[in-house]
């Protein structure tokens, strides 16, 4: 089969399409034959070597969308030839508070969606939201899943929230704006190019602030959101997370999923005397994953798709990924 896969780091030229052998699905697996595939951030961070347990060769890809090509041995679920989306998530465990220490995801270690084939356990396999297409569908698995449990597993958002979504552009963030909406909620975005917030507005953003050209961007937040954020959902780090910590509204729940920029020098006294929640969070549980795609398959919302591109073109995707000029989910179109 068709494969890009990863031998080294080095950074997105590292990446490369290869003839590699097809998958037989084992025991429990489903033999997924992928039509389309989507970039995390994640899949960049692999290319860089800033990824514990970095094994190669490695097939790259978490999120997919695709066709049932066979069972193995014991396996059920969707019969071959249904149109199906993946879990990348496995073994989560039985506490849907935190992760097994042992769980994994899909395209690292696991051989994953950037190839013809893939081979998933059953539980991850699902039917694919009607409404969607299969483009669609194969932008939403992790961004998804992250962002759902960021927006309403640990956020806890409603219709009565005032949310703050710092640096928006990337996949995750782009779904919890989309998710933040969809529960009623007021939602101010931050970013430094005015392209992407113009496209944050088009997806339903109440306010967009450029971080670059505002004089002072945590001043206009506050100003803008009537007191302070009652829901910050934050992956940027450094002192875009100290300030929004300064930032919030007393009471109010921040849920980080990421630090792009580092590590933050934070202000305790922000913290204790407005009482705020800091909660972290990274994926979800198969609980998260389903409820998820029931959003999707009940709502009007769509995930925003920056290009598809094909196979051969993962590694220049992956640098402009790299260089932060996408919105949304970078699709890979497998055949």
């Amino acid at each position: 089969m068709q494969a890009i896969v990863l031998r080294e780091t080095g950074g997105p030229s590292k990446l490369h399409l290869e003839e590699f052998e097809t998958p037989v699905a084992g025991p429990g697996e489903m033999l997924i034959a992928v039509h389309f595939a989507a970039f995390n951030r994640r899949d960049v961070f692999i290319t860089q070597g800033l990824y514990p347990g970095i094994v190669f060769p490695v097939i790259p890809g978490s999120d997919g969308c695709g066709v049932v090509a066979a069972h193995g041995p014991g396996a059920s679920g969707p019969a071959v030839g249904a149109s199906v989306v993946i879990n990348p998530m496995f073994g989560w465990g039985d506490n849907p508070r935190v992760w097994r220490s042992d769980s994994t995801l899909l395209g690292m270690p696991r051989h994953g969606t950037f190839a013809e084939y893939v081979t998933v356990p059953a539980e991850n396999v699902h039917p694919k939201p009607a409404r969607l297409s299969e483009q669609q569908a194969a932008a939403i698995p992790l961004g998804g899943l992250t962002a759902y449990r960021a927006v309403f597993t640990r956020g806890q958002c409603t219709q009565d929230d005032v949310v703050l979504l710092p640096g928006i552009g990337g996949g995750v963030q782009t779904l919890a704006l989309l998710f933040a909406k969809s529960a009623g909620a007021r939602v101010i975005v931050t970013s430094s190019s005015d392209a992407k917030l113009e496209r944050a507005k088009a997806l339903g953003a109440d306010v967009a602030i450029n971080y670059k050209t505002s004089e002072n961007w945590s001043k206009d937040v506050r100003a803008a959101s009537g007191g302070g954020p009652t829901l910050i959902v934050d992956s940027v780090g450094g002192e875009t997370f100290a300030k929004a910590l300064d930032i919030a509204r007393p009471g109010a729940r921040v849920v980080v999923y990421g630090g792009t920029t580092g590590d933050a020098k934070i202000r305790p006294f922000s913290i204790f005397w407005k009482q705020i929640d800091i909660l972290g969070t990274s994926m979800g549980t198969p609980a998260d994953f389903a409820a998820m795609l029931k959003l999707f398959a009940e709502s009007t919302i769509e995930p925003a798709i920056d290009e598809v591109v094909p196979l051969a073109e993962v590694p220049a995707a992956a640098q402009r990924i790299l260089d932060g000029n996408q919105f949304g989910k970078v699709v890979v179109a497998i055949r």
